[in-house]
């Protein structure tokens, strides 16, 4: 299975060369010494306060916040693959065997996916369990022909790209989950921020 996005952000930083400070006596060195040390220490307590104020829907996988900004993200935790498109932009990290998408657009992240290396559907079964057990039910929005009757007939539909099987929990707070087993990302967990992923499906197709 291959990732929509496979190129990796090669852009490299300038090295600046050393402070002129540095060069002088020790008297004159304590002043620039001090700057340093504050701002070392003023850096994380900055970043974490800018951490609490992002807006976040759901802390998905305990490491990435749904809604939240894909600025702080990237400097909190730089990507393996990235690729941008206008202002859309697709990070992918691991977990594991598994791999993890988030999809910002404006630089806000609108959905965060889990692709599980294997997919089966014993596995598909276990996951929405859990998931019913703590959401409920949800809605089935699978799409399947009237000859894939079976679950072996589904599984050769959703390998020939004939088919697919989606479970989906809309969620009053204004984002919802997705458990699905396709072709193109096998099978997958998706949570999805509703109004953000309206506003960058609705500017998709209107061409901006």
């Amino acid at each position: 299975m291959t990732a929509p996005w496979t190129r990796p952000d090669s852009r490299l930083l300038d090295r600046h060369p050393g402070v002129p400070w540095l060069r002088r006596g020790p008297a004159s060195q304590l002043p620039g010494l001090l700057l340093l040390v504050t701002l070392a220490l003023a850096w994380p307590q900055s970043l974490t306060q800018a951490q609490a104020q992002e807006p976040c829907l759901k802390l998905v996988f305990n490491r990435f916040c749904l809604g939240g900004d894909s600025t702080l993200l990237l400097q909190r935790e730089p990507p393996v693959l990235r690729q941008d498109d206008g202002e859309r932009m697709a990070l992918v990290y691991y977990d594991g065997s598994d791999s993890l998408y988030v999809l910002a657009w404006r630089t806000r992240i609108y959905k965060v996916v889990r692709s599980y290396r294997i997919a089966s559907q014993l596995r598909f079964d276990e996951l929405y369990r859990l998931l019913r057990d703590k959401y409920g039910p949800g809605e089935d929005r699978s799409r399947f022909s009237p000859a894939a009757n079976t679950p072996g007939r589904r599984q050769i539909a959703i390998r020939r790209g004939e088919g697919q099987a989606v479970q989906a929990w809309p969620l009053a707070e204004g984002w919802r989950i997705e458990l699905s087993w396709t072709r193109e990302l096998g099978l997958a967990l998706s949570y999805v921020a509703d109004d953000l992923d309206r506003q960058q499906a609705a500017a998709m197709y209107s061409g901006f």
